[in-house]
């Protein structure tokens, strides 16, 4: 099991330079036994006299940005790593569910399926520039006002169990996991749960004729993707091997649907026929919308996965 100390160390070095770590985890430790033989000379038992120096040491994130040379100031130093900690919490659901819960009201009760997107990415942005924007006023207000935040002193006691230097965590991959395993779901429940048309007959979203080939194709690489994503975990960090495998996954998803959104071979044509908005151009928009976003969420994950190997590798 580790030990306080081994934990503490682990916890400083995540975000330190990786040439600079095995320097600064040696003169970490060394100044941690130091002042723990300190204590233990005056007759002091090591496990109280370690967990008295760690949390006199302070918060481990706090101590690498020293290392850094990094200010943890935007609003002040008081409360940056708490200002920072609530911003990425809120901007991590709030948005999405915000523009999830807007594009589904679009579709659904207002009737304007095809508006649907535009409309959830508009109001997701809106959403986490205000989350951004009040947040950190707040913040800037209590660190201006010097007002007692009532949180709990740190302690030793919140340093986390992994000493590894892990990139991506377990809940990372299991929100990963959940997704494309919804996605999944989704292309395959179209197919059941069909639309319902005015003449009350039901029809799937997507080309039934596409079930010959694509749409199991689509789905083997989605169930691939879950393979790199389980990789990804094992491995604890991007490295370049899986950022290729990832380009490549990419390429077999965006490609395929790109191809058939663009040669209208994609929504089905019962569907399109049975809805006045759809033949009138509402299908064009559906399909612009959908390829814009493919192609955006494809380059979005690709460079996020080069900029985290790059960052691995240093």
């Amino acid at each position: 099991m580790s030990s306080l100390t081994d934990r503490y160390v682990a916890a400083t070095l995540r975000t330190v330079p990786a040439p600079r770590r095995a320097e600064i985890a040696e003169e970490l430790r060394a100044a941690i036994a130091d002042m723990i033989d300190d204590r233990t000379t005056g007759g002091q038992d090591h496990a109280s006299a370690e967990r008295e120096v760690l949390t006199e040491m302070g918060r481990p994130e706090q101590l690498a940005a020293r290392y850094r040379d990094h200010t943890l100031q935007l609003i002040g130093p008081r409360y940056y790593l708490t200002w920072w900690r609530v911003l990425r919490l809120l901007l991590t659901y709030i948005p999405a569910l915000a523009g999830t819960a807007t594009g589904l009201v679009k579709a659904t009760v207002d009737g304007e399926p095809g508006a649907a997107i535009g409309a959830a990415v508009v109001v997701a942005f809106q959403t986490a520039v205000q989350i951004a924007f009040w947040v950190t006023l707040s913040f800037a207000v209590l660190e201006r006002a010097q007002a007692p935040l009532g949180l709990p002193e740190w302690t030793v006691d919140q340093l986390p169990e992994e000493t590894g230097d892990r990139q991506i965590g377990q809940c990372d991959s299991i929100a990963s996991v959940v997704f494309l395993l919804g996605t999944i779901a989704v292309l395959v429940g179209q197919h059941f749960q069909r639309w319902s048309t005015d003449d009350g007959s039901r029809l799937p979203v997507l080309d039934p004729a596409l079930w010959s080939f694509w749409l199991p194709a689509l789905i083997a690489v989605l169930g691939a993707s879950i393979g790199l994503e389980v990789a990804k975990y094992r491995a604890g960090r991007w490295t370049w091997p899986l950022v290729a495998v990832n380009v490549l996954l990419n390429l077999a998803f965006a490609g395929p649907v790109l191809w058939l959104l663009l040669t209208d071979r994609l929504l089905n044509p019962d569907l399109i026929d049975r809805f006045a908005w759809l033949r009138d151009g509402g299908a064009d928009d559906v399909v612009r919308i959908a390829a814009a976003v493919t192609v955006l969420i494809a380059i979005w994950d690709v460079v996020d996965s080069v900029v985290k190997a790059r960052r691995a590798a240093r």
